[in-house]
């Protein structure tokens, strides 16, 4: 008989592999590490807020899908937790945001969207070494302050443009040159001022004659003015650079209206490559083409990340693509720098190459904090989709230049 007071042998086993597992468990959560904080910054209120709202998402996905993966394995297999914070398409809310993102002990931040948000926010970050990638502000100068923290995954609109321009040309030449006028027309702001003065000073080199230049306020909520005008002038090209409310009110305004030009041949164009302003004015964004951001059409994972877009009740955009694989760009630097520590991860950023997600950039490499192999498509809404007609190596359809209904 066994006395209740005298454990047995199989409940002793029992116990001592109970106690052994729990000793055991501190040394598996030290072996996998606490969770490392990255703050992702985006306008998701305010005039900005359909492209921020995008943004957090592709990051947010991007997040989901390291951890599902095991986590940071070059750091125990610690998991990414995000920070968030909204802009509210403010830059002076940025830097605010940006010092409660430092408070909170982030150990890099991505996003920014909107060269001026990215600009104030990249700055403050700057006072706290902390490691800052820019997701899609393409102001040229956001790189070219001297900041050793701020990093841009995406072309500047000075890398945007010299690709733009140069299947322009090839494209008219294709179809017999039947383009030679020009309006601009672009927002008033960092991005839109800074790159029509690049078009101002390029375009006349390459044949073309700029009838105007016209600028609007971000936002604007009447474009009747600026179409006047362009039926006015009757150019055979309209090259409109701006966000998603300002090209969106401008396509709009330009069908209701029935100015057609011979071709919408937008540079950074907003709403010109979004799934949204295709579904939702099927006939204003019929034909339009762009030279913007935009995954490989050709990587199955860009099929998959437009489904889970989709699925989430969102409409697909690069917002999308572009945060989903600056996260991970992200990741790898903090798996490469060996811990979450800032300069750490700046001196990773600043020397070493990586993988650019579904981007068309090969590996991302940095140099004063531009990503040196980032790369513009261009784009055109053809049967109520966008399909990238250049270049040649990642084109899913040919040019409808000059545009036939």
């Amino acid at each position: 008989m066994t006395s209740i007071l005298v454990p047995s042998r199989r409940s002793v086993l029992r116990t001592g592999l109970a106690a052994t597992s729990l000793m055991a468990m501190p040394a598996i959560l030290r072996a996998q590490g606490a969770a490392v904080k990255l703050g992702i910054i985006q306008p998701v209120t305010g005039a900005l807020a359909n492209d921020g709202d995008l943004g957090k998402l592709g990051a947010e996905l991007a997040v989901q899908d390291i951890n599902a993966a095991g986590g940071l394995k070059g750091l125990g297999g610690a998991k990414l937790e995000i920070v968030f914070a909204d802009s509210r398409s403010n830059p002076e809310t940025a830097a605010q945001e940006t010092e409660r993102l430092n408070g909170e002990g982030v150990a890099a931040i991505v996003g920014g969207f909107g060269s001026g948000l990215c600009a104030t926010a990249s700055q403050a970050a700057s006072r706290y070494d902390l490691p800052y990638l820019i997701d899609v502000g393409v102001a040229d100068q956001l790189t070219q302050r001297g900041l050793k923290n701020t990093f841009r995954f995406s072309p500047s609109f000075g890398m945007v443009t010299k690709s733009a321009l140069e299947r322009l040309v090839a494209l008219n030449d294709a179809a017999g040159k039947p383009a030679r006028t020009v309006v601009i027309v672009h927002e008033d702001g960092l991005f839109g001022s800074g790159l029509a003065k690049l078009l101002q000073a390029e375009l006349p080199k390459l044949g073309f004659e700029i009838l105007e230049t016209v600028s609007h306020p971000s936002p604007a909520r009447d474009m009747a003015n600026v179409v006047l005008r362009i039926r006015s002038l009757q150019p055979d090209l309209v090259i409109p650079s701006n966000y998603y409310g300002e090209f969106v009110l401008l396509a709009r305004t330009m069908q209701q209206q029935r100015v057609r030009p011979k071709g919408i041949y937008a540079i950074l164009g907003g709403g010109a490559s979004s799934l949204r302003f295709v579904k939702e004015f099927p006939q204003a964004a019929e034909g339009v083409m762009d030279c913007n951001h935009w995954p490989d059409p050709k990587n199955p994972l860009t099929a998959e990340l437009r489904k889970r877009t989709e699925a989430a009740g969102r409409a697909f955009a690069y917002n999308v693509p572009m945060n989903y694989s600056a996260v991970r760009l992200m990741a790898e630097a903090i798996e490469k720098a060996g811990a979450p520590d800032r300069l750490k991860i700046i001196e990773a950023l600043s020397t070493q190459s990586f993988s650019s997600g579904v981007m068309p950039y090969g590996q991302s490499k940095f140099a004063t904090g531009q990503n040196t192999s980032a790369m513009p498509l261009n784009t055109q809404v053809q049967g109520g989709d966008v399909k990238v007609i250049a270049p040649e190596s990642f084109a899913e359809a040919k040019a409808n230049f000059p545009f036939k209904a």
